[in-house]
């Protein structure tokens, strides 16, 4: 893919309310990544994957690390509150997130390297949900995928941002 051009984020705007959601993978928020990416590129394709491939996990991961974890939510946090309480989804910590109208606007998609499910973030008709789409068993014993709501719907609009 010579001379692809990629973002760091993505600003949708709603073309009824006008209201923007900055749409974001989560790395800016993770110093090390951010900060050391080509370092980070270099152990996660050199050293990591063949020590998973083992069953060694990466500790600097927030996925894996509760305390990075942390660190990363928080920091993004701070940078949606410094930023009029933009409606932010993010992944990254495999972590999801939705919260109530009032509270930061902070979303996380979850994950969706689970082997049976993921989770994900839906907008549709003015509304945002937090889903899961997982295998479950049908009552013949056929296997089937099916959409679960795990939070929402709940009015874009009633996520105000100041």
């Amino acid at each position: 893919f010579r001379h692809i051009k990629y973002h760091e984020g993505i600003v949708l705007k709603h073309s009824e309310t006008g209201q923007e959601l900055f749409l974001t993978h989560g790395h800016q928020a993770d110093w090390w990544n951010y900060t050391f990416w080509r370092w980070s590129r270099f152990l996660v394709r050199v050293l990591w994957k063949p020590l998973n491939v083992m069953g060694i996990a990466d500790p600097t991961s927030p996925a894996k690390n509760y305390k990075e974890l942390i660190k990363v939510e928080r920091r993004t946090k701070k940078w949606i509150a410094e930023n009029n309480n933009l409606i932010t989804i993010v992944g990254h910590t495999h972590r999801p997130r939705f919260p109530n109208p009032g509270d930061i606007a902070f979303f996380n998609d979850g994950s969706c390297v689970h082997p049976r499910s993921i989770t994900g973030i839906e907008i549709e008709n003015g509304e945002i949900s937090l889903i899961k789409w997982q295998i479950a068993t049908s009552d013949d014993g056929t296997l089937k995928i099916v959409r679960v709501m795990l939070e929402g719907p709940r009015k874009l609009i009633d996520y105000k941002t100041e």
